[in-house]
């Protein structure tokens, strides 16, 4: 669910706030084709039926990561990076106040040939470098987010992408404790679609953060 551009990574320590964006932008911004405003229409409808709130997101198994973006999203996934059809997106993002904004389709970037599924133009597509995101638990009990470290710096530390730890982040200096961590996954390098589920003005692919990694 976000809203990219090119750019370098900054990492301190194997740290950063998400500030980082995708290894490639889309390429295409034009009107909305036949097939393309079918499937926005069909999000919309399903979507909100069925995840209409965080809530709803989080029974489902969708675990938040980030805070509120510029464009105020705040994003959840499931941790399923293949989406194999319109009802299963990895993404869902809302606003403070628990309403639905808009969802992240995704599927692994196992070459350079974007996707060409539901019906969308393939130049509408984002690409993502693989990364592992953590949640930290603050001493207060308040959950810290916007906080990964990328997958080369991780593997060659020795931890397992298919199987991050809190263990392997305290062994990397990260954290001192493996208490400290709420959340920790491996968001694999994907290809990523972002749609707005909420009506955009500014179109339902319209990016939502061009400055934020996911």
């Amino acid at each position: 669910m976000f809203k990219r551009a090119v750019f370098g990574f900054l990492i301190a320590a194997f740290i950063t706030t998400l500030t980082a964006a995708a290894d490639e932008s889309p390429t295409y911004s034009g009107p909305l084709s036949v097939s393309e405003t079918a499937f926005v229409q069909s999000i919309q409808a399903d979507l909100m039926k069925r995840f209409p709130t965080a809530a709803d997101a989080e029974k489902a198994g969708y675990v938040r990561y980030t805070n509120a973006d510029e464009t105020g999203a705040i994003s959840y996934a499931n941790l399923q990076w293949e989406s194999p059809d319109i009802r299963h997106p990895s993404q869902l993002w809302y606003d403070k106040s628990g309403h639905l904004l808009g969802a992240d389709f995704s599927t692994a970037k196992t070459n350079n040939a974007r996707p060409h599924m539901f019906g969308v133009n393939p130049g509408r597509w984002y690409a993502f470098d693989d990364h592992v995101h953590f949640v930290l638990r603050g001493a207060n009990g308040n959950l810290v987010f916007d906080k990964y470290v990328m997958a080369v710096p991780f593997k060659e530390a020795g931890g397992d992408l298919a199987h991050p730890t809190a263990a392997q982040l305290v062994k990397m200096g990260i954290v001192k404790d493996a208490s400290q961590i709420s959340t920790v996954f491996d968001m694999p390098s994907i290809w990523d679609l972002i749609v707005w589920v909420k009506p955009n003005p500014n179109g339902a692919f319209a990016e939502k953060n061009p400055l934020v990694k996911p």
